[in-house]
């Protein structure tokens, strides 16, 4: 015979079996990002944008909290730190780990646009639709690191850089102590007989004031003059070919990745690629304006680059690319992809933009 107090018991049960299931289907998670840069960067602005992102999608489940370089490790161990779970996340440009595989470099800093002229909106096409992302979470296995990475923010086209005194030959230019970017960027400027020193951006102002260095490159105007470098350096480079393409990632812990519900994985991918574009756009009203007040409030001399600048740097980085695809499978096996994807999309892309950069360029003088 049917029992009021068995079917009380019952709903009793069903009850605290579906607030068990909420609190495990919504439990927070917070994830901690050390950046290799300190957060005052223009660049943990957009950062926290994705995270804010990632926190609306998940209605409050995933939240970040970003910490400065050094934090908890150095930030040359940033990505061991994520890779042993000592913090959840790391934030940083994925040539940083070049040391660990030379093939981080064509994911973070492809070389001159991995020397077939793509460029940060061609990039985007062959790692969203080109085979780039497949190969991109093959980057992790071959590095032996147990982390899942988001690429969020297209830099570049970076500029040259900064300089005492104005540049007209690579002759000129080989007088300097050089801060570059690490890895096969800052290598082939040795190749060209430059005398480049790899450092944190936090180390670069600092550096310059005690003369440690006498010339640097960071990015763009907008992150170059929250760095402050127009204190000390008066003449500006926009043209360069080191990082042409670059790209600031986010990388996590693989088993905190791997303990998140498929709805929080799909927010984080989806708040990643819209980052993409949103990095993009901000870069370029914010570098523009930076721009501006560089040269009309402090008094920054802005110069092309010395024509045998590029033929040099060009040739020593084809020569690198070329030396590495030799020496390493996995590093040969992206970089023919990008060849592939370029031989595509490049005449294209190339030939479409070139009538709007003439067009572009000629108001830009207009504006003199």
């Amino acid at each position: 015979m049917f029992s009021a107090k068995w079917f009380s018991a019952g709903l009793t049960g069903l009850a605290a079996a579906a607030v068990m299931s909420a609190s495990v289907a919504y439990a927070e998670v917070k994830i901690r990002i050390q950046s290799v840069i300190p957060t005052k960067a223009d660049e943990v602005t957009m950062l926290k944008e994705f995270a804010n992102d990632v926190t609306a999608l998940t209605n409050g489940e995933v939240t970040f909290e970003v910490l400065p370089a050094g934090a908890v490790v150095g930030v040359k161990e940033t990505l061991d730190a994520v890779d042993a779970g000592l913090v959840e996340a790391g934030f940083a440009w994925t040539h940083y780990w070049s040391g660990k595989h030379p093939a981080a470099m064509l994911f973070g800093s492809p070389v001159a646009g991995a020397g077939v002229g793509i460029d940060n909106i061609a990039f985007l096409s062959w790692f969203q639709y080109g085979g780039g992302r497949e190969l991109y979470d093959e980057l992790w296995k071959e590095m032996g690191v147990n982390v899942k990475g988001f690429m969020l923010q297209p830099v570049g086209p970076e500029a040259l850089g900064w300089f005492k005194e104005p540049i007209k030959s690579m002759a000129d230019f080989r007088k300097y102590r050089f801060r570059t970017p690490p890895g096969i960027p800052g290598q082939t400027y040795k190749d060209i007989g430059v005398a480049s020193v790899a450092m944190g951006g936090g180390d670069i102002l600092p550096a310059l004031e005690k003369g440690t260095i006498d010339a640097a490159e960071w990015c763009c105007p907008k992150p170059d003059s929250v760095f402050g470098f127009q204190k000390v350096l008066k003449h500006y480079y926009l043209q360069g070919l080191h990082q042409v393409v670059v790209n600031a990632d986010i990388y996590i812990n693989g088993d905190v990745y791997n303990k998140l519900t498929d709805g929080q994985k799909k927010a984080i991918e989806v708040a990643a690629n819209a980052s993409l574009s949103k990095a993009m756009s901000y870069r370029i009203i914010e570098n523009g304006k930076a721009l501006a007040d560089l040269t009309q409030n402090h008094g920054v001399q802005l110069h092309d680059t010395p024509a045998d600048y590029f033929p040099a740097y060009m040739n020593a980085a084809r020569a690198s690319l070329e030396k590495n695809a030799e020496a390493n499978p996995f590093f040969k096996k992206v970089w023919e992809s990008q060849k592939a994807f370029a031989k595509v999309a490049v005449p294209f892309w190339a030939g479409a933009q070139a009538s709007n950069a003439a067009l572009g360029k000629a108001f830009a003088d207009s504006l003199k």
